[in-house]
């Protein structure tokens, strides 16, 4: 029997049907291909800091889009139904098809063109590989969602210290990551340059939904303790209510069983 997938292209389409060896090479290839959109962040930064060669940056697209092409062939060869597969991942195509753009297009800091097509690629790019990390991501629990949170901050942090030159410790780079994942500002260090800049901005989609999850699952530790107290409430009154039925309907049966004697007495010659 075809086991079924969700789709990877935001539902624009129907689930693909996949067999056991599609399944088993999708599960392959994710990971080889979610490491391969990561090394597209660098890649990103390496053409916006002059410092950097960016030969480098187009070796790792074009890598990227060769992993996310070879997965896919792979992937649609053990499908049943390989153009329906291809359809329902649309986002993998587009990426495919976008990557190789951004490698061969001039450097970002000489065309805003070329910087604005590498920021919706990027974006592209993470929605990509937030989709492949969705289970890591809603498996529960608040101690994983709080060292998923730490990690997250973490590395923003790592990123802030080496791009922003107004971070001069891992400490400032930590403090500038939290301030802008949670939205509030106060100022007292801030993105200066371009890449900080466009990094803060993967910073608050991937901060603020981290630290969204974690006040999610407190509310909802919270929402629960309260419906177990009311729960335990309604099942206490329930039972002293189940009691006192119970208590009179004793009391009828033993008045009934007084009644009887004494209607047979008087029916008696």
């Amino acid at each position: 029997m075809p086991h079924r997938l969700p789709t990877r292209s935001w539902g624009l389409s129907r689930p693909s049907a996949l067999n056991a060896a599609a399944v088993r090479a999708e599960k392959f290839w994710r990971w080889p291909v979610l490491v391969a959109l990561l090394c597209t962040i660098p890649a990103f930064y390496i053409e916006l800091l002059e410092s950097l060669p960016t030969p480098l940056a187009v070796a790792i697209y074009l890598a990227a889009a060769a992993l996310v092409a070879i997965s896919l062939w792979r992937v649609a060869r053990q499908c049943s139904h390989p153009h329906q597969y291809l359809r329902s991942n649309l986002l993998d195509l587009m990426l495919v098809a976008l990557l190789p753009v951004a490698a061969l297009m001039p450097p970002s800091i000489e065309s805003q063109v070329s910087l604005a097509i590498r920021l919706a690629i990027a974006m592209l790019t993470l929605l990509r590989m937030v989709w492949t990390v969705k289970s890591w991501v809603t498996r529960g629990g608040l101690g994983y969602l709080l060292l998923l949170s730490l990690l997250v901050l973490g590395l923003c942090g790592l990123g802030f210290w080496a791009l922003e030159p107004r971070a001069n410790t891992l400490g400032d780079g930590l403090w500038l990551a939290f301030t802008t994942a949670a939205t509030v500002g106060f100022g007292d260090i801030v993105p200066t340059t371009a890449a900080s800049k466009i990094f803060s901005v993967f910073v608050v989609l991937l901060g603020y939904a981290v630290l969204s999850l974690v006040t999610a699952a407190i509310a909802a530790m919270w929402v629960e303790t309260s419906e177990r107290r009311m729960e335990q409430d309604i099942l206490r009154d329930l039972h002293s209510q189940l009691r006192s039925v119970h208590e009179e309907l004793a009391q009828l049966k033993d008045e009934l069983r007084q009644q009887r004697p004494e209607r047979s007495d008087r029916n008696r010659p």
